[in-house]
């Protein structure tokens, strides 16, 4: 009587040993364990107290052939390598095909990547190219080479955005997304202050809880329009230090955009008269700031505006 082949398919984007039940079910039932060399999963059963044999690196029809042929006799799993054995099932296939009375096969699914786990690829593919042995170009960079990078792909992902483009913005945030883990990945290296990814998101995960407590906490603020107050109160107690509302914004943000946010932080904090005075004059910057001014109050960006009338003039 032929026996039963199971192949165990796991992510390796999750801690080895997190396995369904149903998976640790079949690893109980079989009579045995087969695994790659070098596998974290197979470690973890082996510190589980499972027996598990460890087979040779081998071409896919090899291996199905053992696999196959020990599955005739006895109930054998297969421990999925992390790679996801390229070739194997299709090989499997092939060699059950041929015989008359072959083993049952069974595709376990063991583990499931939750969502966010592609961003654990990120960081060690970058890592691969940080890296000795991996590329030159990546190993030379520092944050300040990396910068004009950062300020074109945002620029990029903003008209993806604008575009409406689903697949275009998609790409343009990947692009995006790579240059926070490429500058995250050679500040490991920092002599003085070195960080990591793991430090920069849990930076963001504290100040995202931080200044949400009617999220996370007992305030209550029912309104985006509250959630905004609330938001500047929290900040002006995290920066007690800035002495001016216009402390903070980026000089190279683009004119429009810049004035934008003074004029925001300056009517937020009852400064409105200082709006007033720049807006007065008669020279061009003044006339352009009054037209920001203008802007805002009809709740249009000045930036985009103009940015869509570029793009009508492209057109």
């Amino acid at each position: 009587m032929a026996g039963r082949l199971t192949l165990l398919l796991t992510t390796p984007r999750v801690a080895p040993g997190l396995l369904t039940r149903d998976a640790w079910h079949a690893v109980d039932a079989a009579d045995a364990i087969w695994a790659r060399q070098g596998e974290y999963q197979a470690q973890a059963l082996r510190e589980a107290g499972l027996d598990v044999d460890t087979r040779p690196t081998s071409p896919p029809a090899t291996l199905a052939r053992d696999l196959v042929k020990t599955a005739e006799q006895r109930n054998l799993l297969w421990v999925g390598s992390a790679d996801g054995d390229p070739g194997l099932t299709d090989a499997i296939a092939a060699e059950v095909s041929r015989l008359p009375d072959p083993p049952d096969v069974e595709l376990l699914v063991g583990s499931h990547d939750v969502q966010g786990a592609r961003l654990l690829d990120v960081v060690a593919v970058m890592d691969r190219l940080r890296s000795p042995g991996g590329c030159p170009w990546d190993a030379r960079q520092t944050p300040r080479t990396l910068v004009p990078y950062l300020l074109e792909e945002a620029h990029e992902a903003i008209e993806a955005i604008e575009s409406g483009d689903a697949a275009l913005v998609r790409e343009e945030l990947g692009d995006l997304l790579l240059q926070v883990a490429f500058q995250s990945r050679v500040a490991e290296e920092d002599p003085e202050a070195p960080f990591d990814i793991d430090d920069v998101a849990g930076g963001l995960v504290d100040k995202l809880v931080r200044r949400h407590p009617h999220v996370f906490g007992s305030v209550d603020a029912p309104t985006a329009e509250a959630v905004e107050r609330n938001w500047e109160v929290i900040k002006a107690a995290e920066k007690p230090e800035r002495s001016d509302p216009l402390e903070g914004i980026p000089a190279s943000l683009p004119a429009l955009a810049r004035a934008d946010k003074a004029i925001s932080r300056l009517e937020r904090a009852g400064l409105a008269e200082r709006v007033e005075v720049a807006a007065a004059g008669d020279d061009l910057g003044a006339r352009l700031f009054a037209l920001v001014r203008e802007a805002r109050g009809a709740g249009a960006d000045a930036e985009a505006t103009l940015r869509a009338t570029l793009r009508r003039l492209a057109r």
